[in-house]
This record gives structure tokens, sequence and C-alpha cells, in this order.
């Protein structure tokens, strides 16, 4: 289908209005150019991290939204923003993979070009940590608010939007250690078992962090439940 062409009205740099908008023009000029590559492949390295920062901005912007309507008390609104959330960790997992196909060789040649930077130093990250710590501690204050556990929210019906916040909550939770399972699996496939990485920090670290819960209460809630139904017994309210 032909494309009318019509002049760009919008201020800034570009050819187009779209190029004005998505400034793309700077945004493709983030990259190393050919001739500064010490490996094509820096290409893809560079492009499959910056995009994932973008993503993490998208991410903590939405758990902010949530925290604001959490607030406010506006359970079901928070919830569709975590639900928003845990789909932009999906996506930056799922795009991770494209590093496999990342030749070990090839890597060892980029690898110096990083100097001392580390994916322990992404901006995204540190950001996504305070803004889990933040939820985790307003959903706990809202808990306490309406004088029920998390163990009395699963106790409850799946429809209930406080439920449904709490299982959006852990989706999330779930996101992050799916995300660090495929990073320690992409790791040690291009870069091996028992080596350091670029901060001196062991590659087979990244497994610990795998099973780390940024909502703790939540997951303990199941176990109380499971060990309560082991010795028939059905946790009260009130009690976690």
């Amino acid at each position: 289908m032909a494309v009318s062409s019509l002049p760009a009205v919008l201020p800034g740099a570009g050819a187009t209005d779209y190029a004005r908008y998505m400034r793309t023009d700077e945004l493709l000029a983030l990259q190393k150019e050919p001739a500064d590559w010490v490996h094509p492949d820096e290409l893809l390295f560079q492009i499959v991290h910056q995009s994932t920062e973008l993503w993490l901005k998208l991410t903590r912007s939405h758990l902010s939204r949530a925290l604001t309507h959490l607030g406010a008390g506006e359970v079901g609104a928070a919830e569709l923003l975590v639900g928003r959330a845990a789909e932009a960790l999906r996506l930056i997992t799922e795009h991770l993979r494209i590093l496999r196909y990342l030749p070990p060789a090839h890597f060892a040649v980029i690898r110096p070009a990083l100097g001392n930077g580390s994916g322990f130093e992404s901006p995204g990250w540190r950001l996504l940590r305070s803004a889990t710590t933040e939820l985790d501690i307003a959903f706990s204050r809202l808990l306490s608010s309406l004088r029920v556990t998390a163990v009395d929210v699963y106790r409850g019906q799946p429809s209930d939007p406080l439920y449904r916040l709490a299982e959006a909550l852990v989706e999330f939770d779930e996101r992050i250690a799916l995300w660090r399972a495929e990073h320690y699996s992409v790791a040690t496939r291009v870069i091996g078992h028992g080596v350091l990485g670029t901060r001196g920090t062991p590659v087979d670290s990244l497994s610990a962090l795998i099973s780390h819960r940024r909502f703790p209460t939540l997951w303990e809630a199941r176990t109380a439940l499971t060990q309560a139904a082991s010795h028939g017994v059905c946790p009260r309210r009130g009690q976690a």
C-alpha cells in the first residue's frame, strides 16, 4: 500500500513525524559505529542490553503507577499495572535468548571492550528492586489496615480483587526469577562455569539469586497453608 507523502509538522530533528516523535535519529545513534567495533557482534550485545533498559524503564513506570493506586486503595487498577509489568519482564526474558547465538570466542573478543561494566550495575534493575520493595511494604500496610493476613487472602476467593493483586505480585516475582534463570543459563553457555564476570564476581553466583523473593510474605502464606493442611489444621484469621 502506497503511503502518501505529507510534510512533517512536529518539532524536532528527523525527516518525518515518525522519526521526530520516536526520535529515531538519536535512538539509532546510541550504538557503536562499525568502525568502532572490536567485533561485529557488539551490535547484538549492545542492542539486547539497551532495549532491556528501555523495557525496565517502562516496568518501573508501571510499578510506580501501581504504587500510587495502591496508596489510594484502588486495588484493581494496581493489579492491571503489575500485570503489565510482569508481561514486560516476560519480553525481556525472551529476547535474552538471542544471546545464546553469541559464540564464546566472539564474546571473548568483545569482553575487554566492556571494561568493568556489569549487568549488576543496570540502573533499570536497581530501580526495579526499589520499586518492588515499596510495593511489598504498601501491600503489607494495606493488609494490616484491613486486619487480614496473606493467609487470609489466600483462603478467600480467587475472584476477590485483593487475591488477584496478590497473584499479580507473585507473577511478577516469578518473572524476575525466570529472567534470572535465563540470564544464568545464557551466561554459562557463553562464558562457561567457574569463571569470573567483568567485575570479578563468580558467574555461578547468579544461580543463588534465582530463589530470592521480592514478595516473601506471599510465598510464605502458601507454605503456611500447605503445612496447616498436612496437619489437618485450618489457619485462623490473623495467623500467617
